[in-house]
């Protein structure tokens, strides 16, 4: 019979709570809501912000085949991680799908951030493959562009990259933001 010592009680019970409090953030945050509308909500409000922030991704989004808008995404972890946010697919500057993005990790990681992000599907076979797949897996090849970049990408890059994303808006006490890893699925709000 296995024997549980103190510190082992201490990080299961601490990442329990953590855990716990991050499901907490993600309902207070109307995340656990069903409403579309209040998903597209976010999303403009969240285009408007990265628009006026990052001006060169406005150049950017009018080259994209299709945008997928996450406003929130809750991430939090302690040994065992998580994260859970919702958004909405725009084609043409209209919304035609909304996604949930999910992550799961266990390694070496302390702390909990939310930040928003945005993924510019650039040709038509990576947005078709997007729309196809029952749950699309963010992967290595993904293309990011960073807040100093302002989504200014070369022409070059912008014909060789499928997939750029573009992660901003970053608070909390993670250092990083990354999409490895991430599973986007279709949800009927």
């Amino acid at each position: 019979m296995a024997q549980l010592s103190r510190r082992g009680f201490l990080v299961g019970t601490g990442s329990a709570a953590l855990l716990a409090g991050c499901q907490q953030t993600v309902i207070g945050n109307g995340v656990g809501s069903r409403g579309g509308a209040q998903i597209d909500a976010r999303v403009q409000a969240t285009q408007n912000f990265l628009y006026s922030s990052y001006p060169g991704t406005r150049e950017l989004a009018a080259k994209a085949r299709g945008i997928l808008y996450m406003p929130l995404v809750t991430e939090a972890g302690f040994g065992f991680g998580g994260a859970y946010g919702r958004g909405a697919l725009l084609i043409n500057g209209v919304t035609v799908d909304y996604y949930s993005a999910a992550k799961a990790s266990i390694g070496f990681q302390i702390g909990a951030q939310q930040y928003a992000h945005a993924l510019f599907f650039m040709t038509d076979q990576s947005l078709q493959d997007f729309r196809r797949a029952p749950g699309w897996n963010a992967s290595a090849d993904i293309r990011y562009a960073t807040p100093g970049d302002g989504g200014s990408l070369g022409k070059e890059t912008t014909e060789l990259d499928s997939v750029i994303a573009f992660v901003f808006g970053q608070q909390g006490l993670m250092v990083g933001a990354t999409l490895a890893g991430v599973k986007y699925s279709r949800i009927i709000p």
